[in-house]
């Protein structure tokens, strides 16, 4: 018997990130992590930067995701992101400066630093690392 699987779609501002038929689909939304598989319930959550993981045909993929909204329906899911990128187009030296450059404005403490700023780089950072290494 052949498996049930969804439609997933990855999309930015720029560009369709991901586009295929899959088993599996988990996310870090705002109130904690989320599994989705075939003929979930309907829903609609915003997205923390984290790493989207992905099944299809037993396999696993990741992909770094800036925050955004996923929606679920009719056996479709689609993330909305601000940014997302496969393991293979992130360069893993530009994402670990990126982490020290958060983790040294948060360990400052300066008055003059934009905490919540800080806060979603190091995010990011760190979602863009935790795919990288999933190659």
């Amino acid at each position: 018997m052949a498996e049930k699987t969804q439609m997933l779609s990855i999309v930015t501002p720029q560009r369709v990130v991901y586009g295929d038929e899959v088993r599996f689909v988990s996310a870090r939304g705002v109130d904690g992590d989320l599994g989705v598989l075939p003929e979930h319930t309907p829903l609609i959550t915003g997205l923390k930067p984290g790493v989207v993981r992905i099944q299809k045909d037993g396999k696993w993929s990741s992909y770094a995701v800036a925050g955004g909204f996923l929606e679920v329906r009719d056996s479709r899911v689609v993330i909305l992101a601000n940014a997302a990128e496969s393991p293979d187009l992130i360069d893993v030296k530009r994402a670990e400066a990126a982490k020290q450059r958060a983790e040294e404005r948060l360990a400052s403490k300066a008055a003059d630093i934009d905490l919540m700023r800080a806060k979603a780089a190091l995010m990011r950072a760190l979602a863009r690392l935790d795919a990288a290494q999933s190659k």
